[in-house]
């Protein structure tokens, strides 16, 4: 009988354990799977043809490298991507938060040294 008592105790801390660990990941970070998703391309277009306008710049979208988002009051998109710069290939850091209402704004778009 001490036995189960025991077990039950041990499943218990288990589940609260894992439970603590589930919380502490809301509004983290998590890998986007389906980087080939219209929506990225969308949201990465959008970012290039903004920061293009703003900075005077000609970047042309090539390649999404990997990309991560985070639910905060809307979503975060963290997406590094290839550019062709000219005759050079470069990588940058874009960060674009999108609301509900599908409204998007560039919050960083960064070189990666």
């Amino acid at each position: 009988m001490r036995a189960h008592i025991v077990l039950v105790l041990v499943a218990l801390f288990v589940a609260a354990a894992s439970a603590a660990r589930t919380k502490a990941l809301v509004g983290g970070w998590k890998t986007v799977q389906d980087l080939k998703d219209p929506h990225v391309k969308e949201i990465i277009e959008f970012a290039v043809s903004k920061y293009n306008k703003q900075s005077k710049a000609n970047l042309k979208f090539d390649s999404v490298v990997k990309g991560d988002s985070q639910v905060v009051a809307g979503i975060n998109y963290r997406l590094v991507i290839s550019v062709k710069n000219g005759n050079a290939t470069e990588r940058y850091q874009v960060v674009v938060w999108e609301n509900t209402k599908h409204f998007m704004k560039i919050t960083s778009f960064n070189l990666v040294h």
